[in-house]
């Protein structure tokens, strides 16, 4: 009861937190149960429903092949959310390492990683994303890959500054002086005061992530068809746009609020963290 209690507590307290996490779940619940939510099979393509307008049998409408939009739309929720999670997971566990490893060791190994981040700063990101990703080829997974090369610079920027103020700690001092193991010290003190404020971040870049992965699969260097992604599906309904202009709106409609509950959410607990270290 007294759990129950402090969570009602804390609910009551970040009211705007609480709301955007409710809808957050909301949105990962729509990419689980993708199957049971559809009308219909994504992928079916129907001739003669090419282009029909929303109505009671298509909620979105259809698209250029007859596919039932709103069962893509939903179907996208699971690809285009499973994607941006996987991209943050892996741009944070890439930025936090490399970024904690040059912090805590410095000299060489601080140059090497520190000029490769400065190299990779001085281009636009996403243009050089969409130059990775030509170069790998055109899918979703290299998409990711191309992404995650030009955004853990951000990650080991932060991991690096935060690692530098606490390496000269007097506890990690003296952790090191009564012979404690490299690996012990970096798992012990390091990683435990860094990757809280490392995981906001990431939780922040959520909607982010989720529109790079979109831009990508728009100017087609992402998804490819016939996957229901919402980047790609916007790329497929530009054509359409004058006389169906469904085809664009309900899909960028789902990238628009998917991008801004993450993106609240995330400056939410952004906000409660910041209180809490007041």
């Amino acid at each position: 009861m007294m759990a129950v209690g402090k969570v009602l507590a804390f609910c009551k307290q970040h009211k705007q937190f609480t709301a955007f996490f409710i809808l957050s779940l909301l949105v990962i619940a729509a990419a689980v149960f993708a199957p049971f939510i559809a009308t219909h099979d994504p992928y079916e393509a129907v001739i003669s429903n090419v282009e029909q307008p929303p109505d009671a049998n298509h909620w979105f409408g259809t698209d250029k092949l007859g596919r039932d939009l709103f069962s893509r739309v939903i179907y996208g929720t699971r690809t285009s959310l499973a994607s941006a999670l996987l991209l943050v997971f892996v741009t944070l566990a890439a930025g936090s390492v490399l970024g904690i490893l040059a912090g805590y060791f410095g000299g060489v190994t601080d140059s090497v990683i520190m000029r490769i981040s400065d190299m990779m700063i001085s281009f636009p990101g996403l243009v050089l994303a969409i130059a990775i990703a030509g170069i790998l080829g055109s899918s979703l997974a290299n998409a990711v890959i191309a992404i995650v090369a030009v955004s853990w610079t951000k990650y080991a920027r932060l991991a690096r500054s935060m690692v530098l103020r606490i390496k000269n700690k007097d506890y990690v001092s003296a952790a090191v002086l009564t012979g404690s193991r490299t690996g012990y010290i970096l798992r012990k003190y390091i990683l435990k005061m860094t990757m809280p404020f490392l995981i906001v971040t990431a939780a922040t870049d959520i909607g982010t992530m989720m529109l790079e992965l979109a831009a990508l699969s728009f100017l087609g260097f992402g998804a490819q068809p016939p996957a229901p992604e919402w980047g790609l599906m916007l790329n497929e309904g530009r054509a359409y746009l004058q006389n169906s202009p469904w085809m664009m709106f309900f899909p960028g409609l789902a990238i628009f609020t998917v991008v801004v509950i993450f993106n609240l959410m995330g400056d939410s607990l952004r906000d409660i963290l910041d209180t809490g270290n007041e």
